[in-house]
């Protein structure tokens, strides 16, 4: 899907804001000698953009429109080095809000919805822009936050939510103990906006049959405004993504090439309208494809890509084979037996790497059989055998935010 005229000129529009402020990506095109593009070809030659790139800037590099024109910075919840901070105009607020009240619509939201936001507050862009969508769609926000399940079970059951947003892994919690205190017939309910993490089809099913409401997959990255720039339709998993603000382009990780609509490989962002930080070309790592059939559920206003099959970044290395924890996952899923919860540890000992594979199961099964059987699989599908452990289910670690899957305990 290559960029239209349209966006060429928004495009150019950011270039000129970006050289006049001499931010971050303003010098950057300068020493390119870039001052604008005038064809798909050309917006291809532009430099990339990528998030230790942004770490440099720290901390108000990337900011390009006047200090008095910004209302606000979020950062990025990475753990290492320098955080990236992201500037924000009242206009930039404004357009993350008409995203994110777009995407509580596509998911059949209305002003007559009781909505609770268990994402964190703060720097982190989570809970202030699922609250921000909402109250533009007018529905009631129940703004909890974080953490605090026995009061978020209460106001969930008094206040008779109708939406919740979270984090996959903390819908699952709250699943596990609703069901746990045997109070699902208090809970009213109807939808879950779940976002920050990529989750499995398994998990998908159990919090949706636990629950007993509708599932929708919500994309974003603070970089790139924050959650709310995508959302999946009503029966089926592409997400639709908002045109209007954002180009996309799929690219080959290795190559950097640009990929045949269809084909998977590496999403590319361009923010066309954006103020306080613009980027052009940002590099998110996540992997995906561009759809090319018609949506069945919608009026096709707005273009396509699938699920997020995982990071170019999440690459293990286990005995010289190249392994994506999504890999995994796609085995564990053909095993009715288990939970959706697994954990992956990866150890060097007596001088090879081994890989750990925790699995939950019920206590009707041969746990040792089990484990045999999911381990044959690994190496027939993978290439090596792993060390599988079954455990109970409840036993392997929740959490009120992402749940760390992968713990790789070869460096430190």
């Amino acid at each position: 899907m290559k960029i239209n005229a349209r966006q060429l000129e928004q495009v150019n529009n950011r270039i000129t804001a970006l050289l006049n402020a001499d931010s971050f990506y303003g010098k950057k095109l300068r020493e390119a000698g870039i001052t604008e593009v005038n064809s798909a070809e050309e917006f291809e030659q532009l430099p990339f953009s990528e998030k230790n790139d942004l770490r440099e800037a720290y901390p108000l590099g990337l900011m390009t429109a006047p200090e008095e024109e910004i209302v606000r910075i979020h950062s990025s919840s990475g753990t290492t080095g320098l955080p990236v901070i992201i500037p924000y105009t009242a206009k930039d607020v404004d357009d993350w809000g008409e995203m994110f009240k777009r995407c509580y619509e596509f998911a059949g939201l209305t002003n007559k919805d009781r909505v609770q936001i268990t994402p964190g507050y703060g720097l982190w862009t989570a809970g202030i822009g699922f609250q921000n969508g909402a109250e533009k769609l007018g529905s009631m926000v129940i703004p909890m936050g974080p953490g605090n399940t026995e009061k978020q079970l209460k106001m969930m059951m008094d206040m008779k939510s109708t939406v919740i947003c979270a984090t996959s892994s903390y819908a699952l919690l709250l699943a596990e103990e609703i069901q746990k205190r045997g109070i699902k017939d208090q809970i009213c309910l109807k939808k879950g906006i779940i976002g920050s993490e990529r989750w499995g089809e398994k998990m998908r099913a159990r919090i949706s049959s636990e629950l007993g409401i509708e599932l929708y997959d919500i994309y974003g990255l603070t970089e790139i405004y924050g959650p709310g720039i995508g959302i999946n339709c009503k029966g089926q998993n592409y997400m639709h993504y908002w045109d209007d603000y954002l180009y996309l382009e799929i690219i080959d990780p290795v190559t950097l090439k640009p990929v045949p609509d269809g084909e998977w490989g590496e999403i590319v962002i361009t923010t066309l309208v954006k103020e306080g930080a613009p980027l052009i070309r940002y590099r998110t790592h996540d992997l995906s494809r561009i759809v090319t059939e018609k949506c069945p559920c919608c009026d096709n206003r707005f273009p396509m890509i699938d699920i997020i099959k995982g990071r170019t970044d999440d690459m293990m290395k286990i005995k010289g084979v190249n392994v994506f924890p999504a890999q995994i996952e796609e085995v564990l899923k053909s095993f009715n037996e288990l939970s959706s919860e697994y954990q992956i540890r990866i150890s060097h000992l007596d001088g090879k790497d081994t890989m750990r594979i925790y699995v939950e199961t019920s206590g009707e099964y041969d746990f040792e059989e089990l484990g045999k059987r999911v381990a044959a699989e690994v190496k027939s599908r993978i290439g090596f055998t792993p060390i599988v452990k079954v455990v109970e289910v409840g036993l392997l670690p929740r959490s009120e935010k992402k749940t760390q899957r992968v713990i790789d305990e070869r460096f430190g």
